[in-house]
């Protein structure tokens, strides 16, 4: 005699008979399922920079403009600072000089090279220039 699960004889069979069921097809390989495209996505998007409310405050009262150039530099920067273990960082890119944390891939604040003279610096791990 079959056993029963709640009501269910073991084992059980789909309405359909089993002859209904289609086999999984795997899907091509050149065709990247929606899953790894959504992953992807978020993964580029994370590896992008954010600018906090008071670094986009001083690049705009500073006039310091982030040119394409730029930002390459400072988003190279910065995921060479996260390679070494650095936390918060200085970078210095060009005449530009930008306090950011590597773990929130955040820049926290920017300074032009006119308020560069004599400034001291806290609360960072480590210093990248890039040139």
């Amino acid at each position: 005699m079959p056993q029963k699960i709640e009501g269910l004889k073991v084992p059980f069979v789909p309405v359909g008979g089993v002859e209904g069921l289609s086999s999984p097809r795997p899907l091509p390989k050149d065709h990247p399922s929606p899953f790894d495209t959504i992953l992807k996505e978020k993964l580029d998007a994370s590896r992008g920079l954010k600018f906090s409310a008071h670094a986009r405050t001083r690049l705009q009262s500073r006039n310091i403009e982030l040119t394409p150039d730029l930002m390459d530099k400072l988003a190279t920067a910065v995921e060479k600072a996260e390679t070494k273990g650095a936390r918060d960082s200085l970078v210095l890119v060009n005449d530009v000089a930008f306090i950011v944390s590597v773990n929130n891939r955040t820049v926290i604040t920017a300074i032009a090279e006119e308020q560069l003279q004599e400034n001291v610096f806290t609360n960072i791990d480590s210093a990248i220039i890039f040139k």
